[in-house]
């Protein structure tokens, strides 16, 4: 007679959140030294499959070109040699030499009656993560999620379908080869919007989803998911020239945070400058974003002083300040003073990332206290804000909420807490 699973009469995403939550309760428990052998078996594997993880990647890329794809997310979606060994590396260092977070005593104290109090760390349990066409946030997830203690739902754009396979295959072989449950690891079953869905309403079974993508899809699963949700937000960030400032160090982080990797979330999309500069800096700007390949989309100030230089310059709209462009684009506008920088940071920011070029420590300061984003840089570009730049490892997203976790999310905000209370006989 045929045994029944109690999962039988579920559907494939019930029955893939159940198996994730039983992994999750094995892995809980596990010392660090377990953990850090599942990463390393990853690392190993992921370096030793390169070939065929190639290979699935290139039939994501060729659908993606075939469907008028920009270029900005096929960046996004490509896996080369390089990048397999770059991931590959992260996850061996810093994710597997970082702390284990879990166990670790927040705080403590004995109380007045004796009793000894502790809250300490513990895995969040089933992690899901809903993300578009970025293959490396496959591992990049699956390796935070294992340090932590957590069992984890991968949920990519079918535009990645291939290459997500791919990629769980070998992670699933490398963590059940290494005595971890190769459930801790599941691709999420389906290529539609159901079972994206299904995964959101999974409450109960899964504990919080984790969106990484464009504004359509972290709004979408914000307002539609009953699981709770860490919002991970769009990178309209901004560069802010001040008024007393280093001319050459303002040119070079512009073009750093616009044009080294436009593709991601924290590149420039915003420059502004203050009027009593932009004379003496729009030109050297202009004419370093136009060698860069930058277009920017001016408003009126910008368009007068860009005549004579070999940028392409374009009329702002009230689109293009709030627009993630996630290309070779920037906005463009000269501000009156310091607090209408803010305030224009204020309006149109996504609260992501917010960079000032001053050598005025009180300008600073102020900018520093006024502006409300995620991170905000002083003399420094925007593309520092980064779990690995931080020295967290391999981020999980960067959150843009206030609650639980803001900014890049490490190995530590993949943790909740609980509180260990032990007394002897105590009654109360």
């Amino acid at each position: 007679m045929t045994t029944l699973s109690p999962y039988d009469n579920l559907s494939p995403v019930t029955q893939a959140a159940y198996r994730a939550r039983a992994a999750a309760a094995d892995i809980a428990p596990l010392p660090r030294a377990a953990k850090d052998d599942a990463l390393l078996a990853i690392a190993d594997a992921l370096e030793v499959r390169t070939a065929e993880i190639v290979e699935a990647n290139a039939k994501d890329v060729e659908r993606a070109r075939e469907a008028g794809t920009s270029e900005g997310i096929i960046d996004r979606l490509t896996l080369t040699p390089d990048r397999i060994r770059a991931i590959a590396a992260d996850v061996r260092d810093p994710v597997a030499a970082l702390p284990d977070p879990v166990g670790e005593v927040v705080r403590g104290s004995t109380l007045p009656n004796g009793i000894d109090l502790r809250q300490v760390r513990v895995p969040l349990g089933v992690v899901g993560i809903i993300y578009e066409a970025r293959p490396n946030v496959t591992v990049d997830a699956a390796a935070l999620c294992l340090k932590s203690g957590n069992a984890v739902l991968l949920r990519g754009s079918s535009s990645a379908y291939a290459s997500n396979t791919a990629l769980v295959r070998v992670l699933r072989d490398a963590v059940g080869g290494s005595g971890l449950p190769a459930d801790a690891v599941q691709l999420v079953p389906g290529e539609n919007r159901d079972s994206v869905t299904e995964l959101m309403r999974a409450r109960g079974l899964v504990d919080v989803l984790i969106p990484r993508g464009g504004a359509s899809l972290i709004r979408t699963v914000v307002e539609q998911s009953t699981v709770p949700v860490i919002e991970t937000g769009t990178g309209n960030c901004h560069v802010y020239v001040d008024a007393q400032t280093d001319l050459a160090m303002a040119v070079d982080i512009l073009i750093n945070s616009k044009a080294q990797r436009p593709s991601v979330c924290n590149a420039a999309e915003t420059l502004l400058v203050h009027k009593d500069v932009a004379d003496d800096f729009l030109p050297l700007a202009l004419n370093a974003l136009a060698e860069a390949g930058v277009t920017v989309h001016g408003d009126e100030h910008v368009l007068e002083r860009a005549e004579g230089s070999k940028a392409t310059v374009v009329p702002a709209t009230t689109e293009d300040w709030e627009t993630e462009y996630l290309s070779y684009d920037i906005a463009a506008a000269v501000v009156d003073s310091l607090d209408a920088a803010v305030a224009h940071i204020r309006l149109w920011s996504s609260g992501h990332t917010e960079a000032i070029v001053t050598t005025s420590q009180a300008a600073a300061r102020r900018f520093t206290q006024l502006v409300d984003s995620t991170t905000v840089a002083v003399n420094a570009s925007t593309r520092f804000t980064d779990g690995g730049q931080f020295g967290f490892g391999a981020e999980i997203g960067i959150s843009t909420q206030k609650l639980h976790a803001r900014g890049p999310m490490g190995l530590p905000e993949l943790t909740s807490t609980k509180y260990i209370v032990t007394g002897d006989g105590h009654t109360r």
